[in-house]
């Protein structure tokens, strides 16, 4: 009878220790790698919504601009939600900032943070060797996460030896504003990272949508061939489309956006999508 009590009681205890260790990662310290336009709405709705948040970037100067951007954005921000009581969305602002601090050195501040997010230049090697680094001073448990809208996220988490703790967290632009999120599970990441996520992405007042880790994702899978088309139709001659397709351009369009015939800028950023 003693026999059976004790193998029923490390039964239960292992039971408690596998459930324990599938447990999610309530994400409280976020750091964001990228002091850009997505990576700066990213920290502010993080830091709007109780995270704390470290901001990095290569320089001062460049983490001193998205900190006034922040500043900025927060201000139309509490104009319209605290319109009655301007007091409150002044406290509501300092409360925010407070919450972000910046820094030029990721490895010195990943190592307490529950989830970094990356958002730099879209460029594999770059992107890569990032992550590389930090997978060297994170914590066990922190997650990684790509804010990348075209690359692969298995080519990037394969830099890593936390694959099972890697995901993509892909934001629209502007961030502070666009509620749709989509969370990319590779092959590799564990369930319990990516029910993180979703619960990371609704914490934000996002909603978040669950994305194999395939060319584009969702929503520029769905966007390029329908820009493409708007090519071909201008081509033919200007359709009078009401809509205007090309106004909101993929990225190598986006400096010239009167350059349609352009094709060659055009094939190293949609042939990801063939």
């Amino acid at each position: 009878m003693a026999f059976v009590t004790r193998q029923f009681m490390r039964s239960v205890s292992s039971s408690s220790t596998a459930s324990a260790s599938a447990k999610k990662i309530i994400v409280k310290h976020v750091t964001v790698i990228g002091g850009g336009l997505m990576g700066a709405g990213i920290a502010q709705v993080a830091a709007a919504t109780g995270h704390t948040v470290v901001l990095v970037d290569q320089t001062e100067d460049i983490l001193a601009k998205s900190k006034k951007g922040i500043e900025e954005s927060l201000r139309k921000v509490a104009k319209k939600k605290f319109a009655e009581n301007p007091k409150a969305g002044d406290e509501f602002v300092e409360k925010t900032l407070s919450s972000i601090a910046t820094s030029t050195d990721a490895a010195s501040v990943v190592h307490s943070t529950d989830l970094v997010v990356e958002a730099i230049v879209e460029n594999l090697k770059v992107k890569n060797e990032l992550f590389k680094r930090l997978d060297k001073f994170a914590a066990e448990h922190t997650i990684f996460a790509s804010n990348t809208s075209s690359l692969q996220i298995t080519s990037i988490a394969n830099a890593t030896t936390r694959q099972d703790r890697f995901a993509g967290l892909h934001f629209f632009n502007p961030v502070p504003v666009m509620k749709l999120v989509e969370v990319i599970k590779t092959p590799m990441t564990s369930q319990k990272t990516f029910e993180s996520l979703i619960d990371f992405s609704k914490a934000l007042g996002k909603h978040p949508v669950s994305c194999k880790d395939t060319p584009g994702f969702i929503v520029n899978r769905l966007l390029v061939p329908y820009l493409m088309e708007a090519i071909r139709l201008y081509e033919r001659g200007p359709p009078g489309f009401p809509v205007r397709p090309l106004e909101l351009p993929p990225p190598p369009l986006q400096s010239q956006p009167e350059q349609l015939h352009g094709r060659p800028r055009l094939i190293s950023w949609f042939s990801a999508f063939d």
